[in-house]
């Protein structure tokens, strides 16, 4: 079998997609819809469109594929596997970046598929991260751990985001999008070490 199909199925690839792309479609399907943030800090009005808010589910499905069910196999393979991996979280990457744009086709702005394709990438960083210091079966860890205190106190008293809560950012943000762009970054080199012990344990 190809090496590189091996690698996916041994990943649950295809059906992590199955799953992105379903979450693609009901994002475009509520394309005008915004999440409204909680009113803890005395706020005005302030909402996220649904479509920003996509991403992080995005970087929890596609980041399951992270863990690897022979990880003591990899850990002794002959062939690299640092260059399958970071391969892995490229191929992710564009596919989160795909079906966050997607939405468009219902009629999204531009302007809010490109903050979403961003928050795509930095989340996608950040399942990477989590995954390579935690354990890939917890690659949710980091997208799901910011994203909690972004979406409650990410809004600042005169109702605009922190400084902090890059992903709530407006699209031409530059601060954002380096932000999310280092996140990847990091992410990317990290895989150069053998799988971590913990997800030898997990397989």
């Amino acid at each position: 079998m190809n090496p590189v199909l091996a690698f996916a199925r041994s990943r649950n690839l295809p059906r992590a997609v199955a799953g992105a792309l379903v979450l693609a479609l009901a994002t475009g399907v509520f394309a005008g819809t915004r999440v409204e943030i909680p009113d803890f800090r005395y706020l005005v009005d302030y909402g996220i469109p649904v479509a920003a808010v996509a991403p992080v589910a995005h970087a929890v499905v596609l980041g399951t594929t992270l863990h690897s069910p022979m990880a003591d196999l990899e850990h002794t393979a002959a062939q690299p596997m640092a260059l399958f991996r970071r391969l892995h979280l490229l191929a992710l990457t564009l596919l989160a970046a795909a079906l966050s744009a997607l939405p468009m086709l219902f009629g999204l702005p531009a302007d809010v598929a490109a903050a979403s394709v961003r928050n795509a990438v930095g989340y996608l960083g950040l399942a990477g991260i989590s995954a390579r210091f935690f354990g890939s079966g917890l690659a949710w860890l980091l997208p799901l751990g910011t994203f909690g205190p972004t979406l409650l106190l990410g809004v600042a008293p005169d109702n605009t985001p922190e400084w902090w809560a890059w992903s709530i950012h407006a699209p031409s943000a530059a601060g954002a999008l380096t932000t999310a762009a280092l996140l990847w970054l990091v992410a990317f080199l990290l895989p150069t070490s053998p799988p971590r012990a913990d997800d030898r344990a997990e397989a």
